[in-house]
């Protein structure tokens, strides 16, 4: 029996130059797909009243580290040293597949919250064989569209980060391949997070990328983050390895060469910028403008909610502020006229849509309300006193909107959010989630008095370290 669900009489933006924005349209969803976009549709459907509200595709986060839901703002001022330091090498071993599961099941459904339909979970917390399968039940239970990058353990920053020599084990990602992505069909898929040259030997970078190439799962890798990863020239690296190319998305890329550039355009590869971490963290101007310059097409990321805000509201203002602000700043030293490829609102909209579908390997299934594609679908309340009124309708989701104004949320064509509130158990969520944190804390504190103990013990009560 088919199922059918009308959107009715919303402002429609596609981002499909073929259907074009609909001051007042219809989207009629069969089956989990988008079966007409129309200024009026007849149709026997359940039907969704949309009037006063901007119908928009879902937005589409590149990279996430959806793990760290339990450790919330917990390092609102870290640089990326103190990243690494602070969460890598102090919250990371302490996970337990309890709280991935719990960190990915609250992670997921606060991205549909906002809006949000579609995540590419980097997902290096791997410190069992348990942990994979935990994130991937999270993300199966939230409803929300997501390829499942499997990453490393984070047992110990030196065994991990520094010129690794561990590769992630191949035999258990063949295992979560077979077990869990028999397909690649499905509302799940599967990548394959890696670190990169820099922060592994020759070795192992070219056993994960040999190891995702044999599954035919994409790669996902940060580069250029911060002075001393651009130094590294991960990208150069991979060229002279022979490794680039059209399977791979590049994530920060701020410390980027103009060769490395041509390298990754000429590779077919893909860019993810994470603009309010880039910016907060100290990694670098987010190189939206830079990846465009160069024929890409650049998608937006949220990164690390330990530091930085989870929707893509944030990152669309964080992108156009700082690029317009780096672009205005050069030509007033330059006393020269700003260029008319000034980024626009309209644009950021597409970034964060249709050019995220592209980046996640998704193009095919959604990024854009195009007729065949599956129903992935955010209203936008207009009425709001932050959007209302409105005069360009991309403007009001890109400039005005915030996550309290996300109203209606679909996911393969399925009802995750109505009325401003998810249909889900939010509450267990929470309570999961919560608890993870209350656990994580404790053991972090009790390693920390260990540590102290340890420390007086070396030094005996004058201070002075102990000799033998």
């Amino acid at each position: 029996m088919t199922t059918r669900t009308l959107l009715r009489s919303g402002h429609v933006i596609s981002m499909d130059p073929a259907v074009g924005d609909l001051p007042q349209g219809d989207v009629l969803v069969e089956d989990g797909r988008i079966a007409a976009v129309e200024p009026e549709i007849s149709a026997d459907a359940e039907v969704l009243d949309m009037s006063g509200h901007i119908v928009i595709p879902g937005f589409v986060d590149t990279h996430r580290h959806t793990w760290e839901a339990p450790i919330r703002g917990v390092a609102p001022d870290a640089t990326l040293d103190d990243y690494f330091v602070d969460i890598l090498d102090t919250f990371a071993p302490l996970y337990t597949p309890e709280d991935v599961y719990a960190a990915n099941l609250a992670g997921a459904l606060e991205c549909l919250n906002a809006g949000i339909t579609t995540l590419v979970d980097w997902s290096h917390i791997n410190n069992t064989p348990d942990h994979p399968d935990a994130a991937i039940q999270g993300l199966a239970e939230s409803g929300i569209r997501a390829q499942y990058a499997y990453g490393s353990a984070n047992t110990s920053l030196a065994d991990y980060w520094f010129e690794s020599r561990i590769a992630i084990p191949a035999d258990d990602v063949r295992r979560i391949r077979s077990t869990h992505f028999t397909s690649d069909d499905g509302l799940l898929t599967m990548g394959l997070a890696t670190r990169g040259p820099g922060f592994c030997v020759n070795e192992v970078v070219a056993a994960e990328w040999a190891l995702a190439r044999e599954l035919g799962i994409p790669i996902t890798v940060h580069v250029a983050m911060g002075r001393l990863a651009g130094r590294f020239g991960m990208v150069k690296q991979l060229h002279g390895m022979g490794l680039l190319g059209p399977d791979t998305t590049y994530v920060h890329c701020c410390y980027f060469s103009e060769e490395e550039w041509r390298m990754v355009a000429d590779s077919g590869g893909t860019v993810s910028v994470a603009p309010q971490v880039e910016l907060q963290m100290g990694h670098g101007w987010p190189p939206v403008m830079q990846a465009i310059e160069h024929g890409l097409r650049p998608s937006l990321s949220i990164d690390v909610v330990t530091t930085v805000p989870g929707d893509m509201f944030t990152q669309i203002r964080a992108a156009f502020g700082a690029e317009r602000a780096r672009v205005n700043a050069d030509c007033w030293q330059a006393n020269m006229p700003v260029p008319s490829t000034m980024l626009t609102a309209r644009q950021m909209l597409e970034i964060a849509t249709l050019n995220g579908a592209h980046v996640a390997g998704l193009e095919e299934r959604t990024g854009s309300l195009t007729p065949g594609k599956r129903a992935d679908i955010v209203a936008i309340d207009a009425t709001a006193l932050n959007v209302a009124p409105v005069h360009d309708a991309a403007a009001a989701v890109t400039l005005c909107a915030d996550v309290s104004n996300v109203d209606t949320v679909l996911v393969d064509g399925v009802i995750r959010k109505r009325d401003g509130r998810l249909l889900a158990d939010t509450g267990r969520a929470l309570r999961l989630v919560a608890q993870a944190r209350d656990r994580l804390l404790a053991v972090k504190e009790m390693n920390k008095a260990k540590g102290e103990q340890g420390d007086k013990g070396e030094r005996g009560e004058t201070g002075e370290k102990a000799t033998a």
